[in-house]
């Protein structure tokens, strides 16, 4: 990972983040406890009814202002 960064917001911040990784668990809770009653080992298996995650997997927090995107938006005001 050899990405030049720069805060959109503080657009000043250069150096200091926080990389956060994003783990996706496909789960089905309880409605009225909110228990999990089931967890699946790939989103596939969870059934026509549960739509796959297609977020991103890493998002990035400015270390300064604490603003938090998606990883590409901080890349991008790092080109300039």
């Amino acid at each position: 990972m050899s990405t030049k960064y720069r805060c959109p917001s503080c657009k000043t911040n250069r150096s200091r983040f926080n990389i956060i990784e994003q783990v996706v668990h496909a789960v089905k809770l309880d409605p009225q406890t909110g228990d999990i009653i089931e967890k699946y080992d790939h989103e596939a298996d969870a059934g026509p009814l549960h739509t796959i995650y297609n977020g991103p997997e890493r998002r990035v927090q400015c270390g300064t202002c604490g603003l938090i995107e998606e990883e590409r938006t901080f890349a991008k005001y790092g080109e300039q």
